[in-house]
């Protein structure tokens, strides 16, 4: 066992991970990561030397992910310590922890008063109120194809709420031709096919990113239900470049 005394902050993280665990069905799970680092170490190898680039060994995979399970991450709220039952189990936050950190300090923004703001973090935008003439924010959907003639494929009005954008083009590697990119779904243990790029538009950017990694390895109408539950709009791009909106996103 390893038992880690950490920042009260990081305490919030893993128990908000957990809720999104318990949320998602599994699809964002932070005790992910001996399948995630795997995978990195081959889109590493793959993105310096094109040509020794190749797929980890589902074996490989296979045996990372008996150390998956969240229930080896026990938290103790009081004594602000994690430990971790599963020596082979590695965390990952990398799904959540940007969105989450992003709401926080938009939170800490709001509680100070300030009322027009935007936070953009790298595909991670929080709206807080409105510009000085009243009027939303625009913000930009990124067109996964590079496209100089139309590099949005959507522009949004927010006033409050967060963007999240997951999709194929921002960490990949290709192997025999073929892409592979980051979202590793946790049935398959290999990249989710279904889509190209999903956008979430949601109050809190914590839920917003959480969202938008499940809804990328989840069919429209499971994600929907989601999104449902969550008072969340979202629009899916698939491989041929066709959009897919949830109820309620293009108002």
């Amino acid at each position: 066992h390893r038992k880690v005394t950490v920042d009260r902050r990081i305490i919030d993280l893993l128990l908000y991970s957990k809720e999104m665990y318990e949320l998602t069905g599994g699809k964002m799970n932070v005790a992910m990561g001996s399948v995630l680092s795997i995978w990195h170490e081959y889109r590493e190898i793959g993105t310096s030397s094109p040509v020794d680039a190749e797929l980890p060994p589902y074996e490989l995979l296979e045996d990372a992910a008996q150390h998956t399970d969240i229930s080896s991450l026990v938290i103790d709220e009081e004594n602000c310590t994690v430990t971790i039952t599963d020596p082979k189990m590695k965390l990952d936050v990398g799904a959540i922890a940007k969105g989450w950190a992003v709401e926080e300090i938009a939170r800490s923004l709001e509680a100070d008063g300030i009322t027009g703001f935007v936070l953009n973090v790298g595909g991670n935008v929080r709206t807080i109120g409105t510009k000085a003439d009243s009027t939303p924010w625009t913000v930009g959907v990124e067109n996964p194809e590079d496209d100089p003639e139309s590099p949005y494929f959507a522009e949004l009005s927010l006033s409050g709420e967060s963007l999240v954008s997951s999709g194929t083009y921002q960490r990949y590697y290709i192997v025999d031709g073929k892409r592979y990119h980051h979202i590793i779904d946790p049935v398959t243990l290999f990249p989710g096919t279904l889509w190209r790029a999903v956008t979430v538009v949601c109050e809190d950017s914590g839920l917003a990113d959480a969202l938008s990694t499940a809804l990328f390895l989840l069919p429209v109408e499971e994600g929907q239900k989601l999104l449902d539950e969550c008072g969340s709009y979202a629009m899916w791009v698939d491989a041929e470049g066709n959009m897919f909106y949830s109820t309620g996103f293009e108002e």
